[in-house]
C-alpha cells in the first residue's frame, strides 16, 4: 500500500507573481513589435522563413533592457535568456512554463518540445554545411586559407594546407588572373581528392579600392618625412599631388570622385587605421586634411595603402566592371563568391544579375559570402539577410580590418560580437577574418593576444587565415586550438566538459 502523499506547491510569492507577468508581458511585446519586421523580412524574402521570423523575434527583444531581469531569473536557477540566439520565443516559453510549474499556475501556452527548441540550431548548422561544406573532424570551425601566386604552380603546396587542416581555399581576385585562378582551382579539387573530403573555393571579387596613388614628397622614389599629428595633407581629385606651405604632404586617390564627396568634418583613415584625419576645408578637385593620430614616431605616406572614409556617402557600385568580367571564371570556377562593399539589399541583386548575365548553368547555387566592413552594412545586416534568403546559400564574413577602419577600434570587439549574435539569430554562418595568428603567419611565432583572439574565433562557423611564410603551421595549429575549444565552448555557451588540470 502507498502511503506517500502528494507535496503541495508552495505558495506562490508576490515577488514571483510579478517575475511571471513581467514575462508574459515581455514575450506579448516581441511578437508585438516583431509583427512589422517581420513583414519587412517576409517581402525582402520572397517568402515566410522560420530563421528570419526567429531574427525579428531577437531584434525586438534587444530593443528592451533585460539585465534586472536577468538576475530575478539567474538566483530561481532558471535561464537568464543570456544564450537564446538561435531560440528566441522557445527560451521564453521554456522559462514561462518553469514559473508555471514553480508556482503552481496554469500554463498560458505549451512549453516546446525539445526539437522545436534546438530547431533554430540545426538549421545553423545546415546553412554551415551548405555553404562551407561539411563539418571537419573534431571540431565544428572550417578553416580558410588565402593563396598566395605561387600556389597557382605548387601543387605540393596546397596539398600540405589540406593536409593540417584547410577546409576553404580563398582566392583573391583583386591578384593574379583567370589562368592563375583556374590553376589553383584545379589543385585544390585535387587536394580534396587526395584527403578524401571536399574543400571549398571562395573567389574573392576585388570590388572597389579606395586607395592612395602618387605621393608626395618623394625623393629618389622614397617618401620623405613622415606623417605627424598636426601636419597637414592634400588629397587631389585630378592630375598630380602638389605640396606647398599650406600642405606639406599630397596624394592622388585610386576613385578620384570620392575626394568631391568630402566634407569639413569628415574623418578619413589611412593604412588599416595607422593614420586618422579630418577634412579641413575642400575646393574644387581637392581636400586639405589635418591629421589627428599617428603612430608615436609618425607614419610614411606611401601609394597603394587603403583608405576609410567612415563618415562619408561614396555612392559607389560595389560591383566594377573588372568585378564583373571576372565573374565568368569565379561562375566556372567557385563554390562561394566574396562581394565586398555590399551595404544595401539592392547589392545583392546587382551581384544575381550580373551572374545571370553570364549565362553558365551550375549543379548547384553559387553561394555567397558578403563582407560587412562599413557602417551602411552593419545597419542593414538584418535586411541584407532577408534579402538573400531569395537566392541560396549566403554567409557573412566579419571584415574587421576594414570595419574597424571604418567605426573606430574601440568598437570593434563590441560590433563583431553584436554580428555574431545577429548572424546566430538569422541562421547564417559567420566568418572571423583579418588578422588571425598574423604574428604566426609572417614570422613563425604567435603572440600571446593574438592566440587568445583566434580561440574566441572558435564561436564563428569559420575563421580565415592570410598568406604568410607560415602560414602552414598556422594552420596546423588552428586545427588543435579549434578542436581543444570546441569541447570547452558551443557559441554562447559554456560546455563544461570533464577538467584534468587539478
Amino acid at each position: 500500500m502507498n502511503t506517500s502523499k502528494a507535496i503541495p506547491h508552495p505558495p506562490a510569492s508576490s515577488d514571483d507573481d510579478a517575475l511571471f507577468e513581467t514575462l508574459l508581458s515581455l514575450r506579448s511585446a516581441i511578437v508585438e513589435e516583431a509583427a512589422p519586421i517581420r513583414a519587412r523580412f517576409t517581402r525582402e524574402a520572397g517568402r515566410e522563413d522560420a530563421a528570419l521570423d526567429n531574427l525579428a523575434h531577437y531584434l525586438a527583444l534587444r530593443r528592451h533592457e533585460l539585465r534586472p531581469l536577468q538576475r530575478q531569473l539567474m538566483w530561481r536557477g532558471l535561464s537568464s535568456l543570456g544564450r537564446l540566439e538561435s531560440r528566441v520565443l522557445p527560451t521564453l516559453d521554456a522559462v514561462i512554463a518553469a514559473l508555471a510549474a514553480l508556482s503552481g499556475r496554469p500554463l498560458p501556452f505549451p512549453a516546446p518540445e525539445q526539437d522545436a527548441f534546438f530547431a533554430g540550431e540545426e538549421r545553423l548548422d545546415a546553412a554551415t554545411a551548405a555553404n562551407l561544406g561539411p563539418e571537419p573532424e573534431g571540431r565544428y570551425t572550417r578553416i580558410m586559407v588565402t593563396l598566395p601566386s605561387e600556389a597557382a604552380g605548387d601543387v605540393d603546396f596546397i596539398l600540405a594546407l589540406a593536409k593540417s587542416g584547410m577546409d576553404i581555399a580563398r582566392i583573391n581576385c583583386a591578384h593574379d588572373d583567370a589562368g592563375a585562378w583556374r590553376a589553383m582551382t584545379q589543385h585544390v579539387r585535387a587536394a580534396g581528392e587526395a584527403v578524401g573530403r571536399p574543400i571549398a573555393v571562395l573567389m574573392d571579387i576585388a570590388g572597389p579600392k579606395i586607395r592612395t596613388g602618387a605621393v608626395l614628397p618623394m625623393r629618389k622614389g622614397k617618401p620623405a618625412g613622415r606623417l605627424l599629428p598636426g601636419d597637414t595633407l592634400r588629397l587631389v581629385a585630378d592630375g598630380e599631388p602638389h605640396v606647398d606651405e599650406a600642405a606639406p604632404f599630397s596624394a592622388a586617390v585610386s576613385l578620384p570622385e570620392i575626394v568631391t564627396r568630402l566634407a569639413v568634418g569628415h574623418r578619413i583613415r589611412y593604412d588599416d587605421g595607422k593614420v586618422e584625419a579630418v577634412v579641413e576645408s575642400v575646393r574644387e578637385g581637392e581636400a586639405i586634411l589635418r591629421i589627428l593620430h599617428t603612430r608615436p614616431d609618425g607614419t610614411k605616406l606611401k601609394s597603394e595603402k587603403g583608405i576609410n572614409l567612415p563618415d562619408t556617402a561614396l555612392g559607389l557600385s560595389p560591383l566594377t566592371a573588372k568585378d564583373d568580367a571576372d565573374l565568368a571564371t569565379v561562375i566556372e570556377c567557385a563554390d562561394l563568391i566574396g562581394y565586398s562593399f555590399v551595404s544595401r539589399p539592392e547589392d545583392l541583386d546587382l551581384l544575381d544579375d550580373a551572374i545571370a548575365r553570364h549565362g553558365a548553368a551550375r549543379e548547384r547555387p553559387l553561394g555567397l559570402m558578403a563582407k560587412i566592413e562599413r557602417p551602411e552594412a552593419v545597419k542593414n545586416l538584418p535586411d541584407l539577410i532577408a534579402r538573400a534568403a531569395r537566392r541560396g546559400p549566403f554567409s557573412v564574413m566579419i571584415a574587421r580590418g576594414d570595419l574597424a577602419a571604418e567605426i573606430g577600434f574601440e568598437r570593434l570587439a563590441e560590433m563583431q560580437e553584436e554580428l555574431l549574435w545577429i548572424c546566430e539569430a538569422a541562421a547564417v554562418p559567420a566568418i572571423w577574418a583579418t588578422q588571425v595568428l598574423e604574428d604566426l603567419v609572417r614570422d613563425g611565432i604567435p603572440s600571446r593576444g593574438e592566440m587568445t583572439d583566434a580561440a574566441m574565433a572558435a564561436r564563428a562557423e569559420c575563421v580565415m587565415l592570410n598568406k604568410g611564410p607560415a602560414v602552414r603551421e598556422a594552420v596546423e595549429l588552428l586545427d588543435r586550438l579549434l578542436g581543444r575549444m570546441s569541447d570547452h565552448l558551443d557559441k554562447k555557451t559554456p560546455t563544461l566538459r570533464a577538467l584534468r588540470s587539478w
